[in-house]
């Protein structure tokens, strides 16, 4: 197949393009540019996209946005953040729309659809909406590829969870304070901690190009754990104490509103993932670390 990925060179991206190449298709990485004149160029602040490119695939994948884990969250970051998601999704929604064969559109999307803390509640594909400031990013960076689900294209929203590697993501960071003896829960480590790992990321996002699949679909682990437990096995697993604790007084003085987004809890179940048949090869977070912290 011809796919066509924005955000290629993300901690993602470059997991996806390297599994899809591997399976013998041809994977056009869109790059930006102020002045786009090859196929492969856009710019999505002002709509530009090639639309005969788009036209010829039959996929497109969107993983482009501006990262939110940059500190402090700013006004102006946060503007940032939404604006970078709505435009790419947008942008290449209305060169799907205009297509004659609609190609199918996996678009990314981020488990704060359900908002920031849903304390033990599941959280399938059919939950509600959450609130908060990475809630309405979410909302709306879905439903900026709305135009090309009036046109009939099959779009997948990818809410990813955490995804566990040691080449980048989260645990690149986790990683940090174990290897000086400093790690432990954050908080009350009751939150529950929604992750999955690189591996079935990539396997996942395979499937659903695969399947007849759309609307959300939950990036995660089928058995999530709670922060206390994720520490403990992180600790198990680099072979370092797990026993200091952060407040989360402590955590809410350093990092602000960002605080609340690791003190947070929620509990994905990727429904949508099991029922059409996929399999996980990392089901448990012993499983899940050990691949990640050895791939």
């Amino acid at each position: 197949m011809l796919i066509v990925v924005a955000g290629a060179s993300g901690f993602l991206g470059t997991a996806l393009t390297a599994e899809l190449t591997a399976q013998g298709h041809l994977v056009v990485a869109l790059r930006r540019s102020l002045h786009p004149v090859k196929p492969e160029e856009w710019d999505p602040s002002r709509g530009l996209v090639d639309h005969d490119l788009i036209a010829r695939s039959d996929v497109v994948i969107n993983l482009s946005g501006s990262p939110i884990s940059a500190w402090p969250r700013t006004a102006k970051r946060k503007h940032a953040i939404l604006r970078s998601r709505v435009e790419c999704t947008a942008t290449l929604a209305d060169a799907i729309a205009a297509a004659a064969n609609p190609p199918v559109f996996l678009s990314a999307s981020g488990m704060s659809w359900y908002g920031t803390d849903r304390g033990s509640d599941v959280l399938r594909e059919s939950s509600t909406a959450g609130q908060g400031f990475l809630a309405g990013v979410a909302h709306a960076w879905e439903a900026a590829a709305q135009e090309a689900i009036d046109a009939g294209a099959r779009v997948v929203f990818l809410r990813t969870s955490l995804v566990l590697n040691r080449a980048g993501g989260a645990l690149k960071i986790m990683k940090v304070p174990f290897s000086f003896g400093l790690g432990g829960r954050l908080g009350s480590g009751r939150q529950y901690f929604s992750h999955i790992s690189l591996r079935d990321w990539v396997g996942a996002a395979v499937h659903l190009i695969n399947s007849d699949v759309h609307g959300g679909v939950n990036m995660a682990n089928p058995n999530p754990v709670t922060n206390r437990e994720f520490t403990r096995a992180l600790g198990r697993a680099l072979k370092r104490p797990a026993f200091i604790p952060v407040p989360a007084w402590a955590l809410r003085f350093v990092l602000g509103s960002i605080a609340d987004d690791l003190l947070g809890s929620l509990r994905l179940e990727p429904q949508a993932l099991v029922e059409s048949g996929f399999k996980f090869h990392d089901a448990t977070i012993e499983a899940t670390l050990q691949n990640a912290l050895n791939d």
